[in-house]
């Protein structure tokens, strides 16, 4: 059962500066709501019932997003019949309700911010998203949870991309391919062309077992000094777990350039 959903947010959005020197990245507004909702949103269709946000404490931009009630009581109070905001500040209140956060105050990799959360995770498997990657048209979150329960395993969300960019994406190695999924023997983090297993790419969607702690707690530093959720993965599918890739049907946007992020403004604002 996947209740529980965590959302890495202490990461700089260097590559969207100059946005990101005053509005933080996931609040970034697409087609006039932030690019965290769109992620919020999937995961509440999908069944999830709690979000567990990894933040540092010196920016508590996302944490006053979501809990501002006295500015948005002021503001109702002043235009009592403005419906559209009373609506908004609902749902807000709804989201309140479901988020837990946690801290990290230096970006140290996913795998990190993953271990942070040991405290709040209560059953034997999480879904884990990256707010950069935004998936359109089709509920991604939600295909995963059901190749779960049909495999009991763990999933993360893939595509092909082009053999030029293979040095880009953590890329798949692929096993027993059927049309939607596949499983997972292999996990190669931005190889050269020669050295990657397949065209299947990592996008930011997982759902993890919790013994991932353990290994995460053991885990050495890997590139640029970080802890990484790639390197967990690939000792535990040495170990034996289970792992299958989702070829997900909808559509992908990358919103973590500013190049991305006016074309997925541009994108959403026609469907």
């Amino acid at each position: 059962m996947i209740k529980q959903a965590i959302i890495p947010l202490a990461g700089l959005g260097t590559r969207l500066l100059p946005l990101t020197s005053i509005v933080q990245k996931e609040l970034l507004p697409l087609n006039g709501k932030p690019n965290l909702e769109y992620i919020m949103d999937e995961c509440i269709e999908a069944g999830i019932k709690e979000f567990i946000f990894i933040v540092p404490k010196n920016r508590p931009t996302i944490k006053k997003y979501f809990f501002n009630d006295s500015f948005y009581k002021k503001i109702i109070k002043k235009k009592k019949q403005n419906k559209n905001l009373k609506k908004i500040f609902k749902k807000i209140k709804m989201y309140q309700k479901m988020i837990k956060f946690v801290y990290q105050n230096k970006p140290n990799g996913t795998g990190d911010a993953v271990l942070k959360c040991k405290k709040y995770l209560k059953n034997e498997h999480f879904l884990m998203l990256l707010a950069d990657d935004l998936i359109i048209k089709k509920n991604c979150s939600k295909e995963m949870i059901n190749l779960h329960k049909k495999t009991k395993g763990s999933v993360i969300a893939t595509k092909k991309v082009d053999k030029k960019t293979l040095s880009r994406w953590g890329i798949l190695g692929v096993k027993n391919k059927k049309k939607y999924s596949f499983s997972i023997n292999e996990v190669i983090e931005k190889p050269k062309l020669n050295e990657a297993p397949s065209n299947y790419a990592i996008i930011g969607r997982y759902i993890l077992p919790k013994k991932i702690l353990s290994v995460l707690k053991n885990q050495k530093r890997g590139k640029g000094g970080e802890i990484h959720i790639t390197d967990a993965i690939k000792t535990l599918i040495k170990r034996g777990e289970k792992f299958y890739g989702n070829i997900f049907k909808g559509e992908y946007l990358d919103s973590g350039t500013l190049e991305g992020y006016v074309k997925s403004n541009l994108r959403i604002s026609k469907l």
